[in-house]
């Protein structure tokens, strides 16, 4: 995500490395550098323009302390403008009417009917609402049937009517069927169209007429750059829209859609899809992203995702297991398995500080851990529950069983062992403030 403009910030910030003060001439360069950056990432050109004066205006008019460099002042203010560029602050959905009609526009190909599966997740595990999705597509008969895979999916129900083509009326009907069954959001996926269709665009508006709706959700591929900025103003002059989405942000995304997009419209980015699983899909925060973009990491999100995987109940069993020593490859492999449900491994190490930019030309796929759970899955109940047990034969037949080698197997059950010991210590407040004294000073 934003790798590219990542990188071409950080050599725009290198002019300033080793200047002892900000100078007209120094920060002229550098923010030639930047505005290149951004034009690049096919950024708007005015916004760009526009977001390289103030930032320019702002570092001459700051004097710079001597505990901070020309380079780390210009990246704070770099980081405060993109924030407040991409909107500032993170804008909710209006949930208030009870009940909730959102719904879903966009082009062709935008990934609508999947964010509107993401979003109705979204609310059913985050927000505990009790949503219905309307499947309002009657062009695409394949639109319907994903959806009802989706609901299915996420345990949402999900009304279609396979004899009807006219939106409005299936839209009207499944808000009646939602209001019968007490469902307090509703979301109505609707057709892609494309801004020049007139006929289309008349009929979604006719549709936000007949169904009244608190929020109207553009989506758009983020990987579309600035042809989705253009597309979004016509879009809100036709529908004055309460927000964007931007998917696929997980993809080759150049960023200029989501530092745009705020400027041109004067509407917020709500949500970012970023990986094709129902859970993938954040709240957009301006600040995060800045941070994000500047290679400044984001260990809130971070956080956030790990609490959402996060079960009280298990880590209280968990924590007495590890005090005993009981820790086994099955509550490793559960681990495993909500790790994975945070998302894209290397989107998760670009939220670390420092870690994105070490792990810039690293590949880490989702099949990371492909071979610690064919290895895990090898082993009988018995080996799971009894690590220790796990002799030679046993580590020959459970290579020979997992499409491994010896080595991984061994190297496995010597790093399990190494954490089940680190783990044992950490649990143990006396054994930890001895290892704290034992510490050089």
């Amino acid at each position: 995500m934003f790798e590219n403009l990542s990188d071409k910030l950080d050599r725009a910030f290198k002019v300033l490395k080793g200047q002892g003060t900000i100078t007209e001439i120094n920060v002229a360069e550098t923010m030639k550098e930047i505005r290149k950056a951004l034009l690049d990432a096919d950024v708007n050109y005015k916004t760009a323009k526009t977001f390289t004066d103030e930032v320019k205006q702002k570092a001459l008019g700051q004097n710079v302390l001597t505990a901070i460099s020309p380079g780390q002042l210009l990246t704070k203010i770099m980081n405060d403008e993109l924030a407040a560029l991409m909107g500032g602050s993170a804008a909710e959905l209006n949930l208030s009417s009870n009940p909730t009609i959102i719904l879903i526009a966009g082009l062709n190909g935008a990934g609508k009917t999947t964010f509107s599966g993401k979003l109705a997740n979204f609310l059913k595990t985050q927000r505990n609402k009790k949503p219905l999705l309307i499947a309002g597509d009657v062009y695409r008969p394949a639109a319907i049937d994903q959806l009802k895979v989706l609901g299915e999916q996420i345990g949402v129900p999900v009304y279609a009517n396979l004899e009807s083509k006219d939106p409005i009326a299936i839209a009207k009907e499944g808000i009646a069927l939602a209001k019968q069954q007490g469902n307090n959001v509703i979301i109505i996926d609707t057709a892609g169209r494309l801004s020049v269709n007139e006929a289309m665009m008349r009929e979604i508006e006719e549709v936000k007429a007949a169904t009244n709706p608190q929020e109207i959700l553009f989506v758009v591929d983020a990987m579309t750059g600035q042809d989705a900025v253009n597309t979004a103003k016509v879009f809100n002059d036709r529908l004055d829209f309460t927000g964007a989405v931007l998917t696929k942000l997980d993809g080759d995304t150049r960023g200029g859609a989501a530092l745009s997009i705020k400027s041109v419209v004067d509407k917020p980015i709500k949500f970012i899809g970023t990986g094709e699983k129902m859970e993938a899909l954040d709240v957009f925060h301006p600040d995060r992203m800045a941070s994000r973009i500047l290679g400044m990491g984001d260990v809130i999100s971070l956080v956030e995702r790990a609490q959402q995987q996060f079960d009280e109940k298990e880590a209280a069993e968990l924590q007495k297991k590890i005090r005993k020593n009981k820790f086994d490859f099955n509550d490793f492999y559960g681990q495993i398995q909500q790790i994975k449900k945070m998302g894209n491994m290397k989107d998760l190490m670009g939220m670390i500080p420092g870690v994105g930019k070490m792990m810039k030309d690293v590949e880490v796929g989702d099949d990371a851990f492909k071979n610690i759970e064919a290895i895990i899955q090898s082993m009988t109940p018995f080996e799971k529950e009894n690590p220790d047990a796990i002799n030679q034969s046993r580590r020959n037949r459970i290579a020979r069983g997992s499409g491994t080698n010896l080595q991984e197997v061994n190297r496995l059950l010597k790093q399990f062992e190494d954490m089940r010991k680190v783990m044992k210590q950490m649990s143990n407040p006396a054994a930890m403030a001895n290892m704290m004294r034992r510490m050089p000073r």
